[in-house]
């Protein structure tokens, strides 16, 4: 729920609610919290000292939970990533209170509000964030970047690291940050074009409230520093995942194509929002074409998230390619080990394989849990996810009952019919037959009950 904000407190009764109905966890329990603490004193001590290095974290400037920081050098044409992770496994035991804890959530969860942490703060936001406060422990991952952006990686170590600055994204600076780190992400940029990688990254969602005491959902597209950054750890992200299929063993983060029918609600949508999509286009390249600073693009590309066929965790399997389609790579999930409980285990296996080392049994047991526990805190973040913006739109429509507004159909389905407005991010469900995929209609607002997170609409 990091795309979804609420400045004004409007959705902080309806976000009460959503924590308590989805089990959502506030805090830990005191035998958890004990036992971080006393891990969090733990001296490295199977660590090279790499504090000369002159690494930097760059993060939403209220982070502290620090997942990775870099440093990055040039070697000829190509440039060498020193991507350092946090290295939760220093602190965390298998079979211990925090190792259980963390297995029972699975991953941090987010809400508008604030978030329920994988693990104690203690660790997650001190002693393993990779903070400027002083050396911490980490897994640094060399990762070498060509010119055309194909990427390799070059070796794994633990290693103490101390963070020269905490960039914010809204207000680094090209000085701020090592030299090459505009000229990786153009690289990664540049080979994801040639892969024909579909990658879509919508823009956040703020809760507004207007002059007339109402409220509406506005747009913030992400930075330039953020996409930036965000092609480090993808670079990070395929050359462990290239490394683990190389040596048969892993765990993979994988995501079939969007089915027909999707495609083609997708293409009702881009109608219902004024916009034109070539019937000769594909979905990968006409997504690849949106601009997250035009309203009406911004909200297609939130529809085309939603309709994701969604992401899932793939064991490695003999003479199987675990294949990404939103990447058109293969990908895996191990730069976010403060937040993925499965990041923990996959730094843990690529640090041994680097190393000409065997992967621990500890670990290979752990992959073979991981895919369905992991799909079940995927899938409750999801939830989370909709309830959350099911909940904004109701905040947004309460008080304009029997107001018109102008739709496309998306989807009809046993009496029932999918909508996008035409003039606002909002898609809802309506009863109605007669209609068609591709109609437009008009609407009139029967009832927004942001209590019951819910939105009515009738054909006016």
């Amino acid at each position: 729920m990091k795309s979804l904000t609420d400045p004004s407190q409007a959705l902080a009764d309806g976000l009460s609610k959503i924590r308590t109905e989805f089990h959502v966890p506030d805090g830990f329990p005191p035998n958890v919290i004990a036992l971080a603490q006393r891990a969090a004193r733990r001296v490295p001590s199977q660590h090279a000292d790499r504090t000369a290095m002159p690494f930097v974290t760059l993060d939403p400037a209220t982070s502290t939970d620090l997942d990775q920081a870099f440093s990055i050098e040039a070697s000829g044409s190509d440039f060498l990533l020193h991507y350092a992770i946090a290295d939760v496994a220093w602190f965390v035991e298998d079979g211990d209170a925090v190792d259980l804890e963390a297995w029972a959530r699975g991953e941090t969860l987010y809400l508008p509000d604030g978030k329920a942490g994988l693990y104690p703060q203690v660790i997650a936001e001190g002693a393993a964030s990779l903070l400027p406060s002083g050396p911490r422990p980490a897994v640094v991952f060399t990762v070498r970047i060509a010119r055309d952006g194909a990427v390799k990686l070059d070796g794994a170590e633990r290693a103490i690291i101390q963070s020269r600055a905490k960039l914010a994204y809204d207000s680094v600076r090209a000085a701020d940050v090592p030299t090459g780190f505009a000229e990786i992400a153009r690289r990664m940029a540049a080979n994801e074009e040639r892969r024909g990688a579909s990658r879509v990254d919508p823009p956040e969602q703020e809760v507004e409230q207007l002059a007339d005491g109402t409220f509406q959902l506005s747009f913030r597209p992400l930075l330039q520093s953020e996409q930036d950054n965000a092609a480090l750890s993808l670079a990070a992200n395929m050359a462990i995942a290239d490394a683990m299929l190389a040596h048969r063993t892993g765990l993979f983060r994988v995501m079939a194509p969007p089915d027909a029918s999707k495609v083609q609600r997708l293409r009702s949508a881009a109608q219902a929002l004024g916009l034109s999509w070539a019937a000769s286009t594909s979905l990968r390249d006409y997504q690849r074409t949106l601009d997250p600073s035009n309203r009406q693009q911004a909200a297609l590309m939130l529809e085309i998230r939603r309709a994701g066929s969604g992401a899932s965790y793939q064991l490695y399997e003999e003479g199987v390619v675990p294949w990404h389609e939103a990447m058109a790579a293969t990908y895996a999930h191990a730069t976010a080990p403060l937040r993925r409980l499965a990041d923990r285990y996959v730094v843990r296996c690529v640090l041994a394989i680097a190393n000409g080392q065997p992967v621990s049994q500890a670990v290979t047991e752990a992959f073979a849990r991981l895919p369905t526990v992991m799909g079940r805190a995927d899938a409750r973040a999801s939830q989370i996810n909709h309830a959350a913006i099911d909940l904004a739109e109701a905040v947004m429509l309460k008080g304009r009952q029997g107001e018109m507004f102008k739709a496309v159909v998306t989807d009809v389905a046993d009496q029932r019919m999918r909508v996008q407005l035409s003039d606002m991010p909002v898609v809802a469900n309506v009863k109605a037959s007669g209609f068609g995929q591709g109609d437009g209609l008009t609407l009139r607002l029967v009832s927004a009950d942001p209590d019951q997170r819910l939105i009515v609409f009738e054909p006016a």
